[in-house]
């Protein structure tokens, strides 16, 4: 099972959140790389300083993809699909495979893209 990471998750780890360093320590441990893509950092990340400085100590065992065409391309056909706008939450749910966690703070949309994508993914509040 591989953690995907939304910016919840991200934010979470800036702000030291021990539940959130847990998982983030159970998947190294595990040998598992979470992963995430670039909109997701975007989302979440402030520039410099001590806050950041947690996020960068994280993002160094973190797999951030990019959304580039292809995956840009997909995360739209699969937002027509579910109805959806955030091209960010299609292309992290476009990341997952079956079995995956995605952790993150907007279950709701994320399960409808799951489903829309057809994913069986497990969601995990941040």
């Amino acid at each position: 099972m591989t953690f995907v990471l939304d910016s919840g998750a991200l934010i979470a780890l800036e702000r030291n959140d021990r539940a959130m360093w847990r998982r983030l320590k159970s998947a190294f441990l595990a040998s598992e790389i979470p992963i995430t893509h670039g909109g997701v950092l975007g989302q979440a990340w402030r520039g410099p300083g001590p806050r950041s400085a947690l996020l960068a100590k994280a993002l160094a065992g973190v797999d951030v993809q990019p959304l580039g065409e292809d995956l840009g391309k997909r995360a739209g056909e699969l937002l027509a699909r579910a109805k959806k706008s955030d091209v960010i939450d299609a292309a992290l749910v476009l990341l997952a495979s079956d079995g995956d966690a995605i952790v993150t703070s907007d279950a709701g949309d994320l399960e409808t893209l799951a489903r829309a994508a057809g994913r069986l993914v497990d969601l995990i509040s941040a």
